[in-house]
């Protein structure tokens, strides 16, 4: 049993670091997580901050977001940011960072999974 999740885990980062393109990318990315979206979504992507709870962000851990989860709405959103009625509940990134920077965190969202 332990095996397995040992095996499956080892296998997910392999996975997420061939995403992001190796180890120092995979840092750079955590960095740039760290830096400009856990203040809201949390370092764990629970998003129980101060923030995310007043902006009602998604708890990517939930098995449920995970499987219904596109990196390629994750990428739009983080590009163009997210409204609701009018109202700006994430402010748009295309400015501040790359594409290569924007799909890594889009990918990143991943790692919140639970095995």
């Amino acid at each position: 049993m332990i095996t397995k999740l040992i095996i499956k885990s080892a296998i997910a980062s392999m996975l997420l670091l061939t995403l992001l393109g190796g180890t120092g990318r995979a840092a750079e990315t955590k960095e740039l997580w760290d830096k400009n979206c856990a203040s809201c979504h949390g370092k764990d992507g629970k998003g129980d901050t101060k923030m995310g709870k007043k902006v009602d962000v998604k708890d990517y851990t939930d098995p449920k977001f995970q499987s219904e989860y596109k990196e390629d709405k994750g990428i739009k959103a983080i590009k163009e940011g997210l409204k609701e009625n009018g109202k700006e509940r994430m402010k748009p990134y295309a400015d501040k960072f790359t594409d290569e920077e924007i799909k890594a965190l889009a990918a990143y969202i991943r790692t919140f999974k639970k095995p």
